[in-house]
């Protein structure tokens, strides 16, 4: 027999929204993803598009959904506060939003920020996924969080003390869409294999300026007369090198990060980790945002039994 739903669990990002159906164990009973995100929707649009997906997993009217991501954004549908750090991974559901107004019980998780002057900085999304590290294993240490904008993240005890984040993710896009890079970067094929890739991580790690280096994809396209090739994973390479080489000046040597990441993401900053010296494991992302809000779930509706 299948379960019955405990909650509906929603990750609502910018650009994409994906929900679960979970039963009271945290088990997926159904799934649903669109490119329905934070910017694609309006502020009377969140709740059709909520309720749509809902129904196409014939949810039970009652049933309580837990939000995370920019869905609690200023601009979104409700605005969920920050938490400012340190922030206990195990109390986000305490400052948790509810959607007034709405025909079901609708919670928006808050994101968190740091005020500390000159490293002011705002996550959102990114906590939900720490949770669910917290949650599954009682994992403590340094997480980095790949993304259009890559999250470095100190965790102790279950509380996120500190943060930093790195354009990375929209910095590629940008000179790889909107630059004189443009044309060599469509044309490269290169990935997070090729030794383009690899040597690049490796000049920023040897402290190479990336703002020099990123012209140099350029020049050697025009002086070559081909069309790079390569490109692609180079500006990738530096732009990951980069990041990981301004870590690293602060990590001693074999110090482990817990890479929060998947596909050819996760195993682009795995070569750069290994390039770099650190010891590296890898969890994805998508399992441990759910499990963030599941847990959430279970502590916003403990007496709650499945429909």
């Amino acid at each position: 027999m299948t379960s019955a739903p405990f909650c509906a669990a929603v990750d609502w990002g910018t650009t994409n929204f994906r929900l679960w159906l979970l039963d009271a164990q945290g088990s997926v009973l159904g799934e649903r993803s669109s490119g329905e995100g934070m910017r694609a929707c309006l502020p009377d649009r969140f709740g059709p598009v909520l309720e749509a997906h809902l129904s196409a997993l014939q949810a039970p009217a009652e049933l309580p959904v837990i939000v995370a991501g920019m869905a609690g954004a200023r601009g979104g549908w409700r605005e969920a506060a920050y938490l400012d750090t340190p922030a206990p991974l195990d109390a986000l559901h305490a400052h948790a939003v509810q959607v007034e107004g709405f025909g079901r019980d609708v919670r928006i998780l808050p994101g968190v920020c740091q005020r500390e002057g000159g490293r002011e900085d705002v996550m959102r999304g990114e906590e939900t996924q720490l949770a669910g590290a917290w949650a599954e294993s009682r994992a403590s240490g340094l997480f980095c969080l790949p993304g259009t904008h890559s999250k470095w993240a100190r965790v102790e005890e279950g509380r996120l003390l500190s943060f930093t984040t790195y354009m990375t993710g929209e910095l590629f896009a940008l000179l790889s869409q909107h630059s004189t890079l443009h044309d060599m970067v469509a044309a490269g094929k290169g990935d997070e294999t090729s030794p383009a890739f690899r040597d690049a991580v490796a000049e920023m790690l040897d402290g190479a300026g990336l703002t020099g280096k990123l012209f140099s994809i350029r020049a050697a396209s025009l002086l070559s007369g081909d069309a790079a090739p390569d490109a692609k994973a180079r500006l990738s390479g530096l732009l990951i090198g980069a990041e990981v080489a301004a870590m690293r000046k602060d990590l001693d040597a074999g110090a482990e990060v817990t890479l929060i990441a998947g596909g050819s993401t996760a195993r682009a900053y795995e070569t750069a980790f290994s390039n770099a010296g650190l010891a590296c494991r890898t969890l994805d992302g998508q399992d441990l945002v759910r499990r963030g809000l599941f847990a959430a779930a279970r502590a916003l509706w403990p007496e709650r039994k499945a429909a």
